[in-house]
């Protein structure tokens, strides 16, 4: 993990105390979905677990939707950077479209909080849906490196959103999405001009 994203926060800079009441803040939420799952989370509970005051946790979550972000937003952020390699655009674009599909992909109970969260409308998870928003059309970017044009990357930008919906809404899995998404993928690339 980045030492930026270590010692920042949605609302502001942390010291290393501090980010490591926030890391453990988030590591207690992904246990908490697993065992009481996204209705049954609080902040509270979450608090309990990482062993801090609910008053801490409120002071750097102002909800349950921002800290799951948060979660989202650590987990994209802790991914390598894109490789400038020789491969071909296309199979970059797809390794990009598989990592992030797969991000949360392996916990149902997250993946499901994190599409709830993500359709909130707390400020603070309008802020880091911003900023994941960013990171996945960065990530796709620079995977399109000199072919990418804003129209191809709109559209993968736009399947891969897609996807995370249809996903989420439980219609597939992750795993499934990530494969249907390498071929939107070469679908798109191909059709380009």
């Amino acid at each position: 993990m980045s030492e930026n994203l270590a010692n920042e926060s949605t609302r502001r800079r942390l010291n290393s105390r501090q980010a490591d009441t926030v890391r453990g803040l988030t590591e207690a939420a992904v246990e908490e979905l697993r065992s009481a799952g996204y209705s049954g989370m609080t902040v509270r509970n979450v608090a309990s677990r990482a062993g801090v005051a609910p008053a801490t946790a409120y002071t750097y979550f102002s909800s349950k939707n921002h800290l799951i972000a948060e979660v989202f937003w650590r987990r994209l952020q802790a991914l390598p950077p894109v490789a400038d390699e020789p491969r071909e655009v296309h199979a970059r674009v797809r390794g990009v479209l598989r990592e992030v599909a797969l991000l949360v992909a392996d916990e149902a109970s997250l993946a499901l909080a994190c599409t709830n969260a993500m359709l909130g409308d707390d400020p603070d998870v309008q802020h880091l849906r911003v900023r994941i928003g960013m990171g996945i059309r960065d990530r796709l970017s620079a995977a399109l490196g000199d072919d990418g044009d804003d129209d191809v990357l709109n559209a993968l930008e736009f399947a891969w959103i897609g996807a995370m919906v249809h996903a989420g809404m439980g219609y597939t899995t992750y795993d499934r999405v990530a494969e249907r998404l390498t071929s939107t993928a070469d679908l798109i690339l191909s059709r380009r001009g």
